[in-house]
């Protein structure tokens, strides 16, 4: 019987304070797509990170094709054939998309940087995973879509024989999600082994030959994939059954009109945006990557200079300059980008929480620890975040735990409004449904709120009416009773001529 491509035995990684892997055996066949799930700190992530020489084991063996190895980088990973395309982005944010994708082995010509060599190669790169991305632009210039497909062809384009894809699709629009796993069929096809760590149930189904399941570090089970359905491969991952249920909000009668958007227009950006936002209501905003979606919600909070449009809060007109303004006027935004824009990862989870309401838990210039302490511990317990301390730092935690924190914060500051942008990208099955409850219950609570999705059955489950952007403009407003993947599908695409007008232009009872 061949040897497996990958095969980890008894496999023991410690951090600070935790035991992120305990005794983790499995192996991985040659030539297939094996996925890893789990919840959020069940140690997927760092399973990659250890297969590819980021981090080093402190017990058990990795084998690769019978042998064991034992990387000390990245760099000599790779040249033992193994890549991984981050969760979180890793890229060199002063570079060009061409520069980044040829890092550690620019063409040159004499001494000097061959930049049409250079250039020519980082087309070719993204061509081949179905990417049109212009190779000059710097990497700071591309959305978090972008950014991960740029990454995805470094992995690809760098020959490895064995990827290790850690949530790839998180970010990706639906088009983009859907060339990701042709190209997954073709690295299979051509021998490439994947490892695919993700919590999306569909694409797991779609796209692994076998499934290995992780619960706080340890491994539960190795299945092949068509020996399970989706039920039971949630209870393995969560060692309960996941209760379904129905959003109450959507039951309600409508309330009052908290936000008004009239003529909200930025050149480049979005035009001509308007609609209202009422308490208890979740707004959903759907479109395909670069229709506007998050440059709305930076705007509604006052993080574009160059917006205009007129904004009504509580029916009275206000002007929204800067994020202290937002805040001031109870607008929160849980930001697209977790790391970059919605945490201070050098400070402690219990920091990052309390950072808009350090007025209530300060005199004058001091903090009262006590008081800043019990306000965090409430909305860890509230939010279950997985740590070992409030006090460990933000950039220690899983990307799941990280995302409470930032939603944790609003909730804190008691903003009447919640802008909500991918609030459940990279968060596994069992926080997902934890996240969508809280959702559910601001909303019943009064709250308004403002959801941008890449995931149309999360716009579909929670949403009371779905506005549909298209090339920075409205594109139409559905219904929920009338709302379903196909149709909004069609209108994000361009492809529904019956698109209805958005509900603010018609008359409200």
């Amino acid at each position: 019987m061949a040897s497996p491509a990958v095969r980890f035995s008894g496999v023991t990684k410690r951090y600070p304070g935790v035991v992120a892997l305990n005794g983790v055996s499995f192996e991985v066949a040659a030539a297939s797509c094996h996925a890893v799930c789990g919840e959020n700190g069940a140690g997927k992530s760092t399973l990659g990170k250890l297969l590819s020489g980021i981090d080093r084991p402190d017990g058990g063996a990795i084998e690769i094709d019978g042998r064991p190895v034992r990387f000390a980088s990245p760099a000599e990973a790779l040249t033992a054939g193994v890549a991984m395309v981050h969760q979180e982005l890793a890229s060199c944010a002063n570079l060009s998309v061409a520069e980044n994708l040829c890092l550690g082995a620019m063409p040159s010509r004499w001494t000097f940087v061959d930049r049409a060599a250079m250039r020519a190669r980082a087309i070719e790169l993204l061509v081949d995973i179905g990417s049109e991305i212009d190779v000059t632009k710097p990497m700071s210039t591309l959305s978090v879509a972008e950014q991960q497909l740029v990454q995805i062809a470094s992995a690809v384009g760098s020959g490895a024989r064995i990827i290790v894809f850690d949530e790839p699709t998180s970010s990706l629009s639906e088009g983009e999600a859907a060339r990701l796993y042709a190209l997954v069929r073709r690295l299979t096809a051509r021998g490439t082994t994947l490892i695919y760590v993700s919590h999306r149930m569909p694409e797991i189904f779609r796209l692994s030959d076998h499934v290995t399941v992780l619960r706080d570090g340890e491994h539960v089970a190795t299945r092949a994939t068509t020996e399970l359905d989706e039920s039971e491969l949630v209870q393995l991952m969560i060692g309960r059954k996941l209760d379904q249920y129905f959003p109450s909000h959507v039951g309600a009668a409508p309330r009052e009109e908290l936000l008004s958007v009239r003529g909200l227009s930025s050149p480049g950006k979005f035009y001509d945006i308007s609609f209202s936002l009422r308490a208890g209501e979740v707004l959903g905003l759907a479109g395909l990557i670069g229709a506007g979606r998050s440059e709305i919600a930076k705007a509604l909070f006052g993080l574009d200079p160059n917006v205009t449009g007129q904004l009504r809060l509580d029916g009275k007109p206000v002007q929204i300059r800067s994020a202290r303004d937002a805040m001031r006027l109870g607008i929160g935004l849980v930001p697209e980008d977790r790391k970059v824009e919605g945490l201070v990862l050098s400070m402690s989870g219990r920091e990052n929480v309390t950072l808009p309401v350090l007025d209530r838990v300060s005199t004058r210039s001091w903090i009262r620890s006590s008081e800043e302490r019990a306000v965090a511990q409430k909305y860890f317990e509230r939010l279950r975040v997985k740590v070992a301390s409030a006090d460990a730092p933000a950039s220690g935690l899983s990307g799941g735990n990280q995302q409470k924190l930032v939603l944790a914060r609003w909730i804190a500051a008691g903003s009447k409004i919640l802008i909500l942008n991918e609030p459940t990208r990279g968060v596994d099955v069992g926080a997902k449904a934890e996240l969508h409850a809280w959702i559910d219950q601001l909303a019943s609570e009064g709250h308004a709120i403002l959801l941008i999705s890449s995931e149309l059955p999360e716009l579909l489950h929670l949403a009371t009416r779905i506005i549909v952007l298209r090339q920075g403009r409205v594109a139409g407003e559905v219904a929920r009773e009338s709302a379903d993947q196909e149709s909004l599908l069609r209108m994000m695409a361009g492809l529904d001529a019956a698109a209805h007008p958005p509900a603010s232009t018609r008359a409200r009872a």
